[in-house]
């Protein structure tokens, strides 16, 4: 039985851009590297790629010419499809092409930066018979075991090889393999019958046989040990000197670049020897593998870290202390840490970096002063947002062993901060999530501790990294969120919510200031009056800290800005009317200053993560089934809070003076307003009392009382946190007494003077004294 090969026909253009190779020949069906250097050149291979990604190759008579003209080219070359196009950090390009098919040149002309011919297919066909066969199939398995036993091969040539019944393509592929010159590559190109091709393919090979056969048997693994030759980098001695490579060899070239990098990166000895190891393998990967492409990368993240690189810490207590009050006013806690921290370090050095956790509601210039940690001690500020963040690969980084595998974000940022003792701030550490790709907030476990993170250990770079000279600097709006492992690690530092006054003081020396220049307003004579400040804190903003003030202001420079670009008569001075005027009508109101008293109505005291609040609780009684009712979307606790107020009532009934069986009476149902907003904790349960009492004794509590403590069963009241965000609250609100548990009296030193000038603050130990203020006996 006779049949016949044919080789695949391309849709291909009738003419083609065509690049001269000096020394390589690409052969059809066979991926190969090109390396250039110009920027022509690399606009040329972006514009193709971006069409058709078709491109020819073909070889020069002469390789030593310089500026070959058409007469110098082969009459046969290869066109290629480009797969992949690298910019290199030398300026050159890296073009990665996989050969198509033969081509007859025709009309080769010159055009800039390189040539255009007109082509014709080469479509091999050979009859097929059982010689030709047994011929393809004898030197297959005959090259196949020589070159396995001689030097390793790809996985893809070795695979390429089990497939291949064409003899022509056989013939390609050995041509590829073996070391062959220009010339009898240029040769084999040009030999269009496969069996021809074929026949003088194997006709090198027998040479390269009997060459090699000379060679002493050490050199060369065979057998078994071939495979454990390929697969074992450790077999080979490791590259620690540079290899005599020809300077036109770009490969080997790469090779020298990155063993002069390792040697001056700076690695600990146990590191440097993983690098030499690593360049080693690379070195007997072919360059178009995959498996090259990972370990280049790998080794361009070993070589590119700060090992030993620091910036040297400025450890003037003066100076840094200046710096502070620059940026920041007020936080003198958190500015006398970072003093103690410089002290230490001053008097001894080298030290370990404290793990710092700055707590407080929004806006009150947690991240702001990172950046100023940074500037005071001249280092390099790093901030990543782990808001959000529910794979622990983020914070420790893959294993190599995964597709488009990457260092950890903490080992990714020190190396774009070039610097291996940054000020490092992870952004809102309580928002950090949890699902089945891990747990984050455990991966920060090791990073956060300065007992483990001398060694710190990313997922991909497999290798110990020194965190100990780094200032982490974590924030977050509220700690109950975070794990307390993690929690444990980190010394917390409170920033509470501002006062009015101190919004003033930062609106003027901060935001102000701040907002003209960026609105550019620098040189334009607008001024702000102290009126005009106080209206935009009081009328237009709620909230602990400044972030919704300086939203304003910026909208009153604005809207300034407008009216000096259109040559318009703009304000010079911005008053309580032009505030107005320009923000429109006011957006808040005092709550409690615009109540009345009203029965079965209390004032509680709340704190969440955006600072204090007020409650009112309200009450009702209706005809029912002895039950009650609870509304406002409450949490559990806030529930039993509510329960365990109800219970005191009825077992103190009649000192109360109360009948005993209200309770089977009348329905009592609680409710909190703001029905939408989640509340709970336990803090509200003498307001839940007091408002419960007034209804049954249908007598009012007065409206600018405000009060909040945990009541027991047996109606004691207990401290509960937030007493100054609760207290700015209230002061915003209104309120002009507040009644606070008696165990958090120690918190009211540092409540500021003004703040209780304006208001009373009454200290209680049981819910009777609370009740003897606002629900008095009637006469």
């Amino acid at each position: 039985m006779k049949t016949s090969y044919k080789s695949e026909s391309h849709s291909l253009p009738q003419r083609l851009l065509f690049v001269p190779l000096r020394d390589t020949i690409i052969f059809p069906y066979v991926v190969a590297p090109l390396f250039f250097s110009s920027e022509e050149a690399l606009a040329v291979f972006n514009q193709i790629i971006l069409e058709d990604g078709l491109i020819g190759c073909v070889g020069q008579r002469d390789p030593t010419l310089n500026d070959p003209q058409p007469k110098d080219f082969l009459t046969v070359g290869t066109v290629c499809k480009m797969v992949q196009l690298v910019k290199l950090p030398n300026k050159g390009a890296k073009v990665l092409v996989e050969g198509l098919s033969r081509v007859f040149l025709d009309n080769l002309t010159r055009e800039s930066p390189y040539y255009k011919a007109d082509i014709r297919e080469v479509i091999e066909s050979h009859e097929r018979t059982s010689l030709s066969e047994i011929l393809v199939q004898s030197i297959g398995t005959l090259f196949r075991t020589s070159l396995a036993s001689g030097k390793p091969l790809s996985d893809e040539i070795l695979k390429s090889l089990d497939n291949l019944d064409h003899p022509g393509r056989l013939a390609d592929l050995m041509a590829v393999t073996l070391h062959l010159g220009i010339k009898d590559q240029q040769e084999i190109l040009e030999t269009v019958d496969p069996l021809d091709r074929l026949k003088k393919v194997f006709h090198h090979f027998s040479r390269e046989i009997q060459a090699s056969s000379s060679k002493p048997r050490s050199l060369y693994p065979s057998g078994r040990e071939a495979g454990k030759f390929q697969r074992d980098p450790v077999s080979r001695p490791p590259l620690k000197g540079p290899r005599e490579t020809p300077e036109d060899d770009p490969g080997l070239a790469e090779i020298n670049e990155l063993l002069g990098k390792i040697r001056t990166a700076g690695m600990p000895s146990k590191v440097q020897e993983v690098a030499f190891k690593e360049l080693s393998r690379l070195e007997r990967m072919n360059p178009i593998s995959a498996e090259y492409t990972v370990s280049r990368t790998y080794l361009d993240y070993l070589v590119t870290i700060p090992w030993n690189k620091k910036t040297v810490d400025n450890l003037d207590l003066n100076r840094a202390q200046r710096v502070l009050n620059e940026d920041h006013y007020d936080l003198e806690k958190v500015k006398d840490r970072i003093l103690e921290f410089l002290a230490v370090k001053k008097l001894k050095d080298p030290m370990k970096g404290p793990i710092l956790c700055f707590v407080g509601p929004p806006g009150v210039g947690k991240t702001s002063l990172g950046r100023s940690i940074a500037r005071a001690l001249e280092r390099k500020f790093i901030r990543i947002s782990l808001g959000g963040v529910r794979d622990e690969a983020e914070i420790r980084g893959h294993r190599r062993t995964y597709v488009g595998a990457l260092p950890g974000r903490i080992m990714q940022e020190i190396r774009r901060a070039e610097s291996s003792n940054p000020v490092f701030m992870l952004d809102e550490v309580d928002k950090i999530g949890q699902d089945i790709r891990g747990d984050p907030a455990a991966a920060l476990l090791e990073a956060l501790d300065p007992e483990q993170n001398f060694s710190f250990t990313d997922h991909y770079l497999d290798v110990p990294f020194d965190l100990q000279h780094v200032l982490f600097i974590t924030t977050a709006n509220t700690l109950s969120p975070i794990p307390p492992a993690l929690l444990d690690r980190m010394e917390v530092i409170h920033l509470p919510g501002y006062t009015e006054e101190e919004k003033g003081t930062i609106a003027f020396q901060f935001l102000i200031p701040r907002q003209k220049e960026e609105n550019g307003l620098k040189e334009h004579p607008l001024a702000f009056t102290p009126d005009a400040v106080a209206k935009i804190v009081r009328e237009y903003t709620r909230e602990a800290g400044v972030r919704s003030l300086e939203k304003e202001i910026a909208t009153v420079c604005r809207k300034v800005a407008k009216d000096v670009a259109m040559g318009q008569p703009s304000k010079r001075e911005i008053d309580e009317t032009a505030v107005e005027e320009l923000l429109g009508p006011r957006k808040h109101f005092r709550e409690v200053a615009q109540e009345k008293d009203r029965i079965g109505v209390a004032t509680g005291l709340a704190w969440t993560e955006n600072g204090g609040d007020i409650l009112f609780i309200e009450t009702s009684k209706m005809k029912g089934e002895k039950g009650l009712i609870l509304t406002g979307s409450l949490g559990d606790v806030m529930k039993e809070s509510a329960q365990a107020a109800l219970s005191y009532i009825r077992a103190n009934a009649s000192s109360l003076n109360l009948s005993e069986h209200f309770h089977q009476e009348w329905d009592i149902h609680i409710h909190i307003p703001a029905g939408a907003t989640p509340k709970d904790g336990p803090s509200a349960g003498i307001a839940i009392a007091t408002a419960v009492l007034s209804l049954l004794k249908d007598q009012p509590v007065p409206h600018d009382v405000a009060m909040t403590g945990e009541l027991t069963l047996s109606g004691r009241i207990l401290p509960v946190g937030g007493i100054k965000e609760k207290l700015l609250a209230a002061r915003r609100a209104g309120v002009k007494t507040v009644i606070l548990p008696k165990k958090n009296e120690e918190h009211l030193a540092d409540i500021p003077d003004d703040v209780k000038k304006e208001m009373t603050l009454v200290l209680v130990e049981d819910i009777r004294e609370v009740w003897d203020l606002v629900l008095p006996p009637r006469n």
